[in-house]
């Protein structure tokens, strides 16, 4: 007798709807409706009303963007004066991102409530197992989709395929509030006609190459000759893009997940001079090793290594690491072992960007945490206002 099939997965990709946007309407009812911007940084006070994308001068991004402000062509990652040239009149609000990490943290424990198997994918989307739970996909999917709206107010899109690859599509095709479940059978006719960008893995520059060859949807990719794809894009990239094309993918759920690494980082509204605004840039970072010390502490993490990352006027990019002879997370040892880094840099340029990295991570518990100031994460402690002092500059 030959061993039965095994049962079709049911693989579900959770996506929330434009989350940071989302999020603030909670906070601020009276924009339902209106085009409203996430990005930039926090100015003036309570009680001034909202700043117009008009208003806006400097060179930050878009972090997300309400459905009405999308509809102007507004997206993630697109610079806040070119956002400001297509939606004028949108709601331009700053984010606040300890708000959307604690409503992340809520409605992923609801969905867990329901459907335990989770794929944690970052603040936002989440992907789950439901082949083993009773009950049918559509009936599953809507508790789900009740669930995080209960505990958090907001609403989510789900795609429920036998897959990752395709789950992660079909979330996208009815947003927003969306809910889709689709099976092989319907490649063809839902995932053929996107664009091969559509695909989680196909980027930029591979789809300028791919149609520099005339294809441009996933069903022109599913139709191409994988020998031709493999000589184009090398054997392990072509090969899965032919598979991906044809919505083939078994990776399984991956539900314990370690970091490598923790980071914060920032871009100045204006460039700052290693020396002329060094008092600005030793705030800033402390307040990043404070928010990288925080998010350690919440993760339940050490450092072995800590790195900083440099975006200089010309947009060339630098990173520095400083090891540690024992594991550190608090702040005022994130910070030593940042300048630490700092001491190899030479800061003879303007800056635009400054971003803190903790690697090299280890369990709280695999090694004693010591109070703060009493790693070796650098040669002499430092006041607070000479993090950049005494820097070759």
């Amino acid at each position: 007798m030959s061993p039965s099939p095994l049962p079709l997965r049911r693989i579900a990709h959770l996506d929330m709807d434009a989350y940071f946007a989302s999020v603030e309407l909670l906070r601020f009812p009276e924009l339902q409706g209106l085009p409203v911007v996430i990005g930039g940084r926090r100015r003036g006070g309570e009680g001034e009303g909202f700043q117009r994308l008009r208003d806006y001068a400097g060179r930050g991004v878009v972090t997300t963007a309400t459905y009405p402000a999308r509809a102007f062509g507004v997206r993630s990652g697109m610079g806040l004066m070119k956002a400001a040239a297509l939606a004028p009149d949108a709601i331009l609000l700053p984010g606040d991102y300890e708000t959307y990490s604690r409503v992340s943290r809520t409605f992923k424990a609801a969905v867990r409530e329901l459907a335990p198997l989770v794929e944690d994918r970052g603040i936002d989307e989440i992907y789950l197992d439901l082949t083993d739970l009773p009950g049918e996909t559509r009936d599953l999917a809507q508790s789900l989709k009740d669930a995080v709206r209960r505990a958090t107010g907001l609403s989510c899109s789900i795609g429920v395929t036998p897959n990752k690859l395709l789950s992660k599509l079909a979330s996208e095709l009815e947003k927003p509030d969306g809910l889709t479940i689709l099976g092989l059978e319907d490649i063809p006719t839902r995932i053929w006609p996107l664009p091969c960008s559509a695909i989680n893995g196909i980027g930029p520059k591979a789809t300028a190459k791919l149609e520099s060859f005339q294809i441009r949807t996933i069903g022109e990719l599913a139709q191409a000759d994988p020998q031709f794809l493999v000589a184009c894009f090398g054997r392990s990239y072509g090969a899965w893009l032919h598979e991906a094309a044809h919505g083939r993918d078994d990776r399984p759920l991956t539900t314990s997940r370690e970091p490598k690494s923790i980071s914060c980082e920032t871009t100045f509204e204006r460039d700052l001079h290693p020396t002329r605004d060094r008092e600005e840039l030793s705030r800033i970072l402390l307040r990043l090793c404070e928010r990288l010390a925080q998010d350690l502490a919440r993760k339940g993490y050490q450092a072995r290594c800590v790195g900083i990352k440099l975006r200089f006027e010309d947009f060339s990019t630098i990173t520095r690491d400083h090891s540690v002879a024992v594991p550190i997370a608090a702040a005022a040892d994130l910070r030593e072992a940042a300048r630490a880094s700092l001491k190899r840099v030479t800061l003879d340029r303007k800056l635009r960007m400054l971003g803190v990295r903790a690697g090299s991570l280890v369990k709280v518990g695999d090694y004693p945490l010591l109070p703060p100031g009493t790693s070796q994460a650098a040669e002499a402690r430092v006041p607070f206002g000479g993090l950049f002092e005494g820097l070759e500059a």
